[in-house]
């Protein structure tokens, strides 16, 4: 019985959150097919849900419009010598919501936009050794006035938090 209270009040705080509409009207808007055409460079950091850090990185994005989606190429470089690419195929819905696709990430990732803030929410198949777990990520990015675009993510399995991904962008 504990275990079901348990899991019960871990569902419901995986409910809550905030709403992006409160960014409404804030400014600078994000409007992401303009932020990140051509090129972007970011830095970021993983760190566990204790808050050590176990991991930096670079990234370098190349971003172009191709049939209506802004296509971002992300090729990372970690720390510890490791490169990966992602690229990104993501689509305007309406005026407030995107889509975006990536071979690592499973379905469809929903992002919604409102002022300078946009939401992202995914699961990504994460490869760690010779597995590969299905991890949640609900991705926060807001546009600063100098076109500096900050992005702090929490990364969680089964509604328990693993740990937080940490970028800064800067368009060049």
């Amino acid at each position: 019985m504990r275990l079901l209270a348990l899991l019960g009040v871990l569902g419901l705080a995986a409910c809550g959150g905030v709403n992006t509409k409160i960014y409404e009207g804030t400014e600078p808007p994000l409007v992401l097919e303009d932020y990140f055409l051509g090129q972007t460079r970011a830095w970021g950091m993983f760190q566990d849900r204790a808050g050590e850090l176990k991991r930096s990185f670079e990234v370098r994005i190349d971003g172009k419009m191709v049939d209506g989606e802004l296509v971002m190429t992300e090729d990372f470089v970690y720390s510890d010598g490791e490169k990966s690419q992602r690229i990104w195929r993501i689509k305007r819905v309406d005026a407030h919501h995107y889509e975006g696709r990536a071979d690592d990430v499973v379905g469809v990732a929903k992002g919604v936009v409102y002022g300078r803030a946009l939401n992202w929410t995914y699961t990504l198949a994460l490869p760690v050794g010779d597995k590969t777990y299905h991890v949640q990520f609900d991705d926060w990015m807001y546009l600063q006035p100098d076109g500096v675009l900050l992005n702090r993510a929490r990364m969680s399995k089964f509604g328990v938090e693993l740990g937080q991904v940490t970028l800064a962008f800067r368009k060049l």
